[in-house]
C-alpha cells in the first residue's frame, strides 16, 4: 500500500471533483507527480500529443469584468479577435486576465485552471479543433492535477458552445 490514496485531494480538486460527479463524468480527477502546469508538461507527464490537453485560458471582458474560458487544444493559439467577436457587444473590449483576476473569477491558480467547478461561472468557449481527438485531458483545478475526458464531454459539462477561436498550431 503506497497511501497516495489516503491522501485527501486538494480543495480546487475537490470542486473540479464534485461538479464531475454531479454531471456523471465517469473519470475523476487524478494527482500527478509531476507539474503540469502548462499544455507541455501535461502532456509530457500523461505520454500524450501536446494537442490532446484541453486548455483553458481565461480573459477578462472589460467593462463588466466577466470571466471569459476558452477551451482549447493545447497545440493551438487562441484568436483573441475571434473571441471578442464572440463574447463581446456594445463597444465591449476583451483583455488579457492577471494571475488575481483568474484567481478570483475562477477559484484556481493558473496552471489548474479547470473547464468546470468554477466560483463564478465564466462565459466559456469551446474551440472546436479539440474535437479531432478521442480522448482528451483537462486541468482539475490544481497544477498537479488532470481529469480524462472525450471533446463531446466538455459541452455536457460545460453548456459551452463550439467556436472557431484559434489562429492555428504554435510554432
Amino acid at each position: 500500500m503506497c497511501g497516495a490514496e489516503l491522501k485527501p485531494l486538494p480543495e480546487g480538486m475537490q470542486r473540479v471533483a464534485r461538479a464531475l460527479q454531479d454531471k456523471g463524468h465517469p473519470h475523476p480527477p487524478v494527482l500527478l507527480d509531476d507539474a503540469a502546469r502548462t499544455a507541455q508538461q501535461a502532456a509530457d507527464a500523461l505520454g500524450v500529443a501536446l494537442g490532446q490537453i484541453a486548455k483553458s485560458i481565461i480573459f477578462k471582458r472589460k467593462p463588466d469584468a466577466a470571466a471569459v474560458l476558452v477551451i482549447t487544444s493545447g497545440d493551438r493559439r487562441v484568436d483573441e479577435a475571434k473571441v471578442q467577436a464572440l463574447v463581446c457587444v456594445d463597444g465591449q473590449k476583451l483583455g488579457r486576465a492577471d494571475a488575481e483576476f483568474v484567481k478570483a473569477s475562477t477559484g484556481f491558480s493558473i496552471g489548474g485552471v479547470s473547464p468546470v467547478g468554477h466560483a463564478v461561472a465564466p462565459v466559456t468557449l469551446i474551440d472546436r479543433d479539440l474535437l479531432r481527438f478521442d480522448e482528451i485531458w483537462a486541468a482539475a483545478g490544481h497544477p498537479h492535477g488532470v481529469f480524462k475526458l472525450q471533446p463531446a464531454d466538455l459541452v455536457h459539462l460545460t453548456g459551452a458552445p463550439v467556436v472557431d477561436v484559434t489562429t492555428g498550431e504554435i510554432p
